[in-house]
């Protein structure tokens, strides 16, 4: 049974979590993938016990900050996108909230990488939407026919590639994000070759299936 002494506690932790949270990503961008733990705490105002309360080991915390990040500034993004009823700007518009994302929370990423909690669950939200998009684009005639889901992923992972030699706080991805828009376009499209099959990682070659 839920008793009323128990509420506040439940809510005093929310806080804490999102607080502690909010803190990774500040230390994160300020201090580089590598800040410690201790900092976060620190910022946030908690003990460093309370902070492993919450989150047991680094690759949890940067995994919940990054969905807090994706909750709060694409989450919306995408509803919009998804919601318009011109899917090539929806499309641009999504690309541009996913590189801004990218860009603001650049160490985040690279801290979720270095751990190990870049998932498949994150990314999904967005991926599935940039398929829809994508889809009513042709559908409408506004995007190429011959383009593929994966060229897309592709397409995002190439531009995201781009933040690490820019300014974090520039706008140049604009640039790129027009460009790529006008290459989707089927006016005056090149057929394209054939896509190239995914090779493995290099730890994958010395496994056997």
């Amino acid at each position: 049974m839920t008793t009323d002494a128990s509420r506040p506690l439940r809510a005093d932790a929310a806080r804490n979590s999102a607080k502690i949270l909010r803190a990774a990503r500040q230390v994160y961008a300020e201090n580089g993938p590598d800040a410690m733990l201790e900092d976060i705490a620190r910022r946030a105002g908690v003990g460093i016990a309370t902070l492993y309360r919450h989150f047991p080991s680094k690759e949890a915390l940067v995994r919940a900050a990054l969905e807090q990040s994706v909750a709060e500034r694409l989450c919306p993004a995408i509803e919009q996108a998804l919601a318009g009823d011109d899917p090539k700007r929806g499309l641009a518009a999504l690309m541009d909230a996913t590189l801004e994302l990218a860009a603001r929370e650049r160490n985040t990423l690279a801290a979720a990488g270095n751990s190990g909690a870049l998932t498949a669950e994150i990314s999904a939200p967005f991926l599935d939407s940039l398929a829809e998009l994508t889809r009513r684009g042709q559908d409408a005639g506004v995007i190429r026919a011959d383009i593929l889901a994966e060229d897309m992923h592709k397409i995002m992972g190439m531009l995201t590639g781009l933040l690490w030699c820019t300014e974090p706080e520039g706008g140049g991805r604009n640039r790129y994000v027009a460009l790529i828009m006008d290459a989707l376009s089927p006016e005056g499209a090149s057929p394209l070759p054939e896509i190239a099959p995914a090779t493995r990682s290099p730890a994958a070659h010395g496994r056997r299936s």
